[in-house]
C-alpha cells in the first residue's frame, strides 16, 4: 500500500462515523474524503464503508481493517507532520494553456509547500492524453473524453459557453434574421478558432444549428486568452467559457451575438491511468483539484 494518507482518511471516517467530521479533521472537502475512500475501496477491492441518512457505518471489512492499521498509522502521523527532508515528489500535470493559467496553477500552488513539485505540459487534449497513457504524465485536465485504453475520467466542472464578438461586429447581425435563421445570419461572420479542427466553435454550431460553420476563419490561436483577445479587437467571433468572457462583457469589449434557450455545457474532465494506483503526490493534487473544482464559478 503505497498510499498512506488512504489509510489515514480511512481511519479519521471510522472514528468519526461520519464523511463530514472526518473533512473537518482533515481539514479538506466532503467530495475529497468520499473521493480517497471511493479509491481505498476499489484499490482493497472491498466495501469499507455503508453509508447511512446518520453519516457511515463501517462493514466486516472495514472494522478488521481499522483494527490493523490504527496503531501503525497514529505512529506515522508525527513522520507525515515532520517538515520532509526528503527532495519533492514531482506531479506532471496536462492541460491546455489557457486551463492552466486561469484555474490550476492557483489550485495547486499550495502544495508546493508541502513537499510536492507540479511540472506543467501545456497542450492540446489529445496529445496530452497520449503523453498519459504513456505514463510521461500523471493527470491530464482535458476538456474532451477521448476514449483511450488504460484511461479513467471523472468530471471536474460544467463550463457555459458563449458566442461572442466585438459590438461593431455584432451590429452587422440582422436581428430579425437572426431569429429565424441564425446560422444564416451569423455565416458573414469570421471566426477565431482554437485550432484547424475548429473543436469549439464547431461544437457549438452542432449543438445549435445541427452543422458545422460555414463561416471563413479569420485566425486560429491555441489559447483561449488569445482567441478573447482576437475578438475584442473585432477579427471575429468565437465560443468562449462563460467564466472567462464575462469581465470582457461587463467592461463591454464584447457582446454575446447569438443567445440560444439553453446554453451549451462542456465538461473539464480529470484524467489519470487506471491500471496503477496514484503515487501520494499525484493522489494530493488530484484533491487539490477536486478541492478547488468546488469553489470555480460556474455561469
Amino acid at each position: 500500500m503505497q498510499e498512506l494518507d488512504l489509510l489515514h482518511t480511512y481511519l479519521e471516517v471510522h472514528r468519526a462515523g461520519s464523511i463530514t467530521a472526518a473533512a473537518g479533521r482533515l481539514g479538506v472537502s466532503q467530495p475529497a474524503v468520499s473521493e480517497r475512500i471511493a479509491r481505498l475501496e476499489a484499490e482493497l477491492g472491498a466495501e469499507l464503508l455503508v453509508r447511512t441518512a446518520r453519516g457511515v457505518t463501517p462493514t466486516a471489512a472495514g472494522d478488521a481493517l481499522a483494527a490493523r492499521i490504527g496503531e501503525p498509522v497514529d505512529r506515522l502521523r508525527d513522520v507525515w507532520a515532520a517538515p520532509a527532508a526528503a527532495e519533492p515528489e514531482t506531479v506532471r500535470v496536462g492541460a491546455a494553456s489557457d486551463v492552466a493559467a486561469a484555474r490550476l496553477v492557483a489550485a495547486l500552488a499550495p502544495l508546493t509547500a508541502h513537499g510536492v513539485r507540479v511540472e506543467f505540459a501545456l497542450g492540446l487534449a489529445h496529445d496530452l492524453l497520449a503523453s498519459l497513457a504513456d505514463a510521461e504524465l500523471d493527470v491530464v485536465v482535458s476538456s474532451v473524453r477521448t476514449p483511450m485504453r488504460g484511461i479513467r475520467y471523472r468530471g471536474l466542472v460544467d463550463e457555459e459557453f458563449v458566442l461572442v464578438g466585438a459590438p461593431s461586429m455584432a451590429g452587422t447581425v440582422d436581428a430579425a434574421r437572426l431569429a429565424a435563421d441564425p446560422a444564416a445570419a451569423l455565416q458573414h461572420l469570421p471566426l477565431i478558432a482554437y485550432d484547424a479542427e475548429l473543436s469549439i466553435v464547431r461544437r457549438y454550431w452542432r449543438s445549435q444549428f445541427g452543422h458545422r460553420p460555414a463561416n471563413r476563419v479569420a485566425m486560429t490561436v491555441p489559447d483561449l486568452r488569445g482567441v478573447l483577445a482576437a475578438v475584442v479587437a473585432g477579427a471575429g467571433v468565437s465560443a468562449l467559457p462563460r467564466y472567462l468572457a464575462q469581465p470582457a462583457i461587463d467592461a463591454g469589449a464584447v457582446v454575446v451575438v447569438h443567445r440560444p434557450d439553453e446554453a451549451p455545457i462542456n465538461t473539464l474532465h480529470l484524467a489519470i491511468r487506471a491500471a496503477e494506483a496514484p503515487s501520494p503526490a499525484t493522489g494530493r493534487v488530484i484533491d487539490a483539484l477536486v478541492d478547488r473544482a468546488q469553489e470555480w464559478d460556474v455561469f
